[in-house]
């Protein structure tokens, strides 16, 4: 199975060293399965809430992938065992939108304040809310991008919360760092358009008076893409 430009990027950010490497909300489990093949020594767990999923999940998994180590699990993602295996953790959650993915996040940060555990998060929805929370636990920044897939832009964080993280990684910022750093004239437009479409959706939110997100404009606002006059060569 091919996977999507999303999944391939965010396969492309979990690297090796991980002891276990959590794939939550693993649907058909393209990217874990994925992950089995590239990692070679981590426990890949496929997590999901649907236990049909799951069951078929595993019916697949026993037959192309008797040798290797995984687990699946028929859970809430924010309830996640980590307590009950040893070593350093991958937490991996996409295809949900930001406000559960924070929410999960902030339970499974709370729940394992000192375990050893990064984050590789791709949420659908609502990233700023996100990085808010981030900022709040005074996560560190591994690596972040931005990835156009078809006709959805998503930002996918590498982070971690881990006492034992390297001190000279930066912080976490409110609307992205990296993600605005264009090597090429396709990432240029890139970073271009979906600069352009947040603040047009948090502009009509403003406008329409529901909620106050001035702050978010403001923060986009201030951006800059570094690399956008390669878009105009």
């Amino acid at each position: 199975m091919k996977l999507s430009k999303r999944l391939q990027q965010i396969l492309s950010m979990a690297e090796a060293g991980y002891t276990h490497i959590w794939d939550c909300c693993c649907d058909h489990g393209y990217l874990g399965a994925a992950l089995l093949t590239e990692q070679r020594t981590a426990c890949i767990h496929f997590v999901d809430v649907v236990p049909e999923l799951i069951d078929a999940l595993d019916t697949r998994l026993r037959q192309h992938y008797p040798t290797s180590l995984w687990q699946t699990h028929c859970m809430d993602m924010a309830q996640l065992p980590l307590e009950d295996h040893s070593g350093k953790h991958l937490v991996i959650i996409a295809g949900v939108g930001g406000e559960l993915m924070t929410d999960c996040v902030d339970q499974i940060h709370r729940r394992h304040p000192h375990a050893d555990i990064d984050y590789l998060l791709c949420p659908v929805y609502h990233p700023f809310r996100l990085r808010q929370l981030l900022i709040r636990h005074d996560f560190k920044r591994i690596e972040e991008a931005l990835v156009q897939d078809k006709q959805r832009f998503y930002e996918i964080l590498l982070v971690t919360g881990s006492a034992q993280a390297d001190p000279t990684l930066p912080s976490v910022s409110t609307a992205g760092d990296h993600i605005w750093h264009a090597d090429t004239p396709a990432q240029t437009r890139i970073a271009e358009q979906y600069l352009r479409r947040t603040l047009n959706h948090y502009q009509r939110v403003q406008q329409g008076r529901q909620k106050d997100v001035q702050h978010i404009i403001d923060a986009y606002r201030a951006v800059g893409i570094k690399g956008s006059a390669a878009a105009n060569s």
